[in-house]
């Protein structure tokens, strides 16, 4: 595949998993807004997805995407969408290092253009607490701007006893209608998430998990041509008509 990096030494890695230990002391898993504790979300009036999205055949060339949505009409308030080279390589554990600077690029960007539609929760497009170290990229991202990010994944990671096995599957089955979830509960006792029903244009199922300052989702991976679109917006509107 063109552009692909070369795996970090193992040093690189350990000064990583470092950074998330640090960082991961600043995530906070409580519900700290007042409309957050509100069952019809009163006061909540911009939601917010972020997304990088890769030109097939080339993991080194990306479009980061950042959309706030009105909330509850789920009009586009703001798009930034900007083609960006990624120079560091994936890794299982580690996706926050590859993208999460660039998310935070979008993020300052709109603060500093558009700071009145600094959207009060973000959805991202990885896992949040449902991570080997409980620090995914979700969480990243919320720590490092301060905003609650909910992680937004296609598939189970495989941590804390949870697995992929006939009752996941069928806990997936059961989804069949809006307003249908299970919980990710870990074998420590430890709730991680939860699965809800996909759209039509997404996955069977979506896994939310809460991470930071009351956290928040992001949207299905879609990968896209040479071009830098903002179909961020295609997936986020039916997301957040699903999970709000």
């Amino acid at each position: 595949m063109a552009g692909r990096a070369a795996p970090p030494p193992d040093a690189t890695l350990r000064a990583w998993e470092r950074e998330q230990a640090r960082l991961g002391a600043g995530v906070v898993e409580e519900d700290t807004e007042e409309w957050q504790r509100d069952p019809g979300f009163a006061g909540l009036e911009r939601v917010g997805g972020v997304d990088l999205s890769y030109i097939k055949g080339d993991d080194s060339s990306a479009c980061a995407s950042l959309v706030v949505l009105s909330y509850p009409a789920l009009e586009v308030l703001y798009e930034d969408c900007r083609m960006v080279t990624v120079s560091a390589p994936y890794v299982a554990g580690f996706l926050a290092f590859r993208e999460v600077p660039f998310l935070v690029e979008a993020v300052q960007r709109l603060q500093q253009e558009e700071p009145r539609l600094r959207p009060q929760v973000l959805l991202v497009d990885g896992n949040g607490l449902l991570h080997p170290r409980g620090f995914g990229v979700a969480c990243h991202l919320g720590v490092l701007t301060d905003l609650p990010c909910v992680g937004v994944a296609k598939n189970l990671l495989q941590v804390d006893g949870l697995v992929r096995d006939e009752l996941h599957r069928e806990q997936i089955r059961s989804l069949q209608r809006e307003g249908d979830t299970f919980p990710l509960t870990g074998a420590s006792g430890r709730a991680l998430g939860m699965g809800v029903p996909g759209d039509s244009r997404a996955p069977s199922q979506v896994l939310l998990q809460v991470p930071d300052p009351g956290a928040h989702p992001s949207v299905p991976r879609s990968t896209h041509g040479p071009y830098c679109r903002p179909s961020l917006t295609d997936f986020l509107v039916p997301l957040c008509r699903q999970l709000l």
